[in-house]
């Protein structure tokens, strides 16, 4: 007998789920490869939530050949909350996967459209829609030498699209994870307060300098210094920040450093957990309820 992915995760395997994909991230990060046994990560990293027992809202699909992927097709998804459709105009999250990842990573793995569902539903957070597109592996969210440009993909072609659908684009939500993380703080940057109106960054991927980046996730030494976020802290000034990480992480010093570099000290915080799924979905409500706040007040 086959068990689909959500009845194993509903039915409490959620836990393996996760840690596998923690460890997956690690390795693909090229964090510590093959240093860590994976069943180090179970308990010292904290175990997975339970996905909320509630019907999600409706999740939207489709994908585009993109002329800023270099003609690459990008798929893409959209999560509404329960009874809500485009048509209500609502405020929307752009989120950002980590390597590895695509546009349903974040729905497949992280179950967000569930966690969305119960903190409108049940939490008092304002709706709003989550719209996920596919940044490529390790493109990291920035332009690349190779014509590959995943930011510019965002701006000019998935907000258009996310426009035309009937949500507000107006001012948008950014939520990233890892390397989406990092890319999540570098499109803010890039926007400023004019277009955002709040950034989460989970466990994101920062490095100080160019020496200590995974592979393939900048061009060079002079890609890394141009799109350096530690350098682009100011221009951060007036979009409400939240950076979450976990105590095990191994951008928890960088992230730190980041964090205490802002002009104004960003929610969230250091809590327990490893850079991995099961974190993620631990602090995803606390995310979320900062997201839709932050949204609904800029509506």
């Amino acid at each position: 007998m086959t068990i689909s992915r959500r009845a194993f995760l509903l039915g409490g395997g959620a836990v393996g789920i996760a840690v596998v994909a923690g460890g997956y991230e690690l390795v693909q990060q090229g964090v510590l490869p093959g240093r860590i046994p994976l069943n180090t990560l179970i308990g010292a990293c904290g175990d997975a939530p339970a996905v909320p027992n509630i019907q999600p809202g409706a999740v939207v699909s489709g994908s585009y050949t993109s002329q800023a992927r270099a003609g690459t097709e990008v798929g893409w998804s959209i999560a509404y909350p329960p009874g809500i459709s485009d048509a209500a105009k609502l405020p929307v999250c752009i989120a950002m996967h980590g390597r590895g990842g695509s546009n349903s990573w974040v729905f497949d793995t992280l179950s967000l459209e569930y966690y969305l569902a119960d903190a409108v539903e049940n939490q008092g957070v304002p709706p709003f829609a989550i719209a996920s597109i596919d940044g490529g592996d390790s493109t990291n969210w920035h332009p690349r030498v190779s014509g590959d440009n995943p930011q510019a993909m965002v701006t000019d072609e998935f907000v258009p699209l996310l426009a035309k659908r009937g949500l507000n684009t107006e001012q948008l939500g950014l939520w990233g994870w890892s390397l989406g993380g990092y890319g999540a703080l570098l499109l803010a940057s890039v926007l400023g307060p004019e277009h955002v109106s709040a950034v989460v960054a989970t466990s994101p991927a920062l490095w100080r300098t160019a020496g200590e980046t995974a592979p393939d996730t900048f061009d060079d030494a002079a890609d890394f210094d141009h799109h350096n976020v530690f350098t682009r802290e100011g221009d951060l000034d007036g979009i409400p920040i939240r950076i979450d990480i976990g105590d095990t992480d191994s951008f928890d010093d960088s992230v730190a450093q980041f964090r205490d570099e802002l002009t104004d000290t960003p929610d969230g915080g250091v809590s327990n957990g490893c850079h991995d799924a099961a974190y993620w979905m631990r602090v995803a409500p606390a995310e979320i309820a900062f997201l839709g706040t932050h949204l609904a007040a800029a509506d």
